[in-house]
């Protein structure tokens, strides 16, 4: 009996819908900062799930590029946008060697995304051990554990390591090898659905001091 893919039962090119559920315009702000923060509260309060959840994009000396979801911790202009995760791991590596990325930001249900281009520095220690600190204890654990991206044997190694640190009563102290990353934008991109495929696009690109220079995009 010959097995049939579910791969080859579908068709992929007719996975298609409109676009324009939102039938105004984006009203365009000239700071992508206060734009961002308007995008991000309407997501929200939709709500959509983890709205702070940003697919983090890197390449390191191999110049091949890696994406994960991350998310979002904080934001402004003076600090970027800044999440938290070990330093030793993929992105860690990738950002030791090329410290540019971008991050992508998307909310299907208001059919909006913002690209965000920059490059990427690690925050003040104070700033990464307050974080640690202020998460729950179960998280601490687990990320004083796991050496991300490492390989292991099986995920009972770690469940181990941590019941025998939680057992032991020491402090969970912030690792060394754990801490924030902070992504200074130079470019925004921002995208908003349109109907017939005529997308709403605006691009930012940062010129010196607090001056942006916005242009709209072809779709």
């Amino acid at each position: 009996m010959q097995l049939i893919s579910a791969y080859n039962t579908m068709n992929l090119s007719d996975l298609r819908r409109d676009f324009g559920q939102q039938k105004d315009s984006p009203v365009w702000s000239d700071n992508p900062f206060s734009l961002f923060g308007e995008w991000l509260q309407t997501a929200i309060n939709k709500p959509v799930q983890e709205a702070n959840a940003m697919i983090l994009s890197t390449a390191g000396t191999d110049n091949k590029p890696s994406s994960r979801v991350v998310l979002l911790k904080e934001y402004s202009e003076k600090e970027g946008f800044v999440f938290y995760t070990d330093y030793s791991s993929h992105k860690g590596r990738d950002l030791e060697a090329n410290s540019f990325a971008s991050v992508i930001f998307y909310w299907n249900v208001l059919e909006r995304q913002i690209r965000i281009e920059g490059k990427v520095k690690k925050v003040d220690r104070s700033m990464s051990t307050a974080y640690f600190n202020s998460r729950p204890l179960e998280s601490r654990l687990s990320a004083y554990v796991s050496r991300q991206s490492q390989r292991i044997d099986h995920l009972d190694e770690l469940r181990q390591q941590r019941q025998e640190l939680l057992d032991s009563g020491n402090e969970i102290t912030c690792p060394e090898r754990w801490g924030g990353y902070a992504l200074m934008p130079e470019k925004f991109e921002f995208w908003q659905g349109g109907t017939h495929r005529l997308h709403h696009r605006m691009e930012y690109i940062y010129t010196g001091g607090s001056d942006w220079k916005r242009q709209a995009l072809a779709p």
